[in-house]
């Protein structure tokens, strides 16, 4: 299935990686308040909630700040954005999941980008890996 993203958020995906840069960024993939959640029809990602990068090697991996992620849910409850998924950068790689990122995958059909040489894409954690999804800018 394909995802619509907003021009503001992949303008701001590349803004904040290139900001992080030599580091990875990271942080959520939020949809309109009242939009499917994860997995649940057509996906529509309107804002990103930016995350410090907690991880202790912050160059080759990252870690969403677990106060950020949870607060985003509690909104979410609420009747705020719903969670869609996280985004990271890949400083010196490609927009492709790591072998790293696959080892991390859950199975919770949440949608990753990872920014990596000027590009964005987007990817569906399928808990054995990630699919490739295709997106259209709104």
């Amino acid at each position: 299935m394909d995802i619509d993203v907003t021009r503001e958020v992949l303008e701001t995906l590349h803004r904040l990686a290139a900001a992080a840069h030599p580091h990875e960024c990271c942080g959520l993939l939020l949809g309109a308040p009242g939009s499917p959640r994860a997995g649940e029809g057509r996906e529509s990602i309107v804002a990103v909630q930016e995350s410090a990068n907690v991880d202790p090697d912050p160059a080759i991996r990252f870690a969403i700040d677990p106060l950020i992620l949870l607060e985003a849910h509690k909104a979410a409850r609420t009747g705020g954005p719903p969670v869609l998924g996280y985004y990271h950068s890949h400083p010196t790689g490609k927009p492709a999941p790591s072998v790293t990122d696959c080892e991390h995958s859950t199975g919770d059909c949440r949608i990753w980008a990872i920014v990596a040489g000027g590009d964005v894409a987007f990817w569906r954690d399928r808990g054995n890996g990630f699919d490739p999804l295709a997106f259209q800018e709104v």
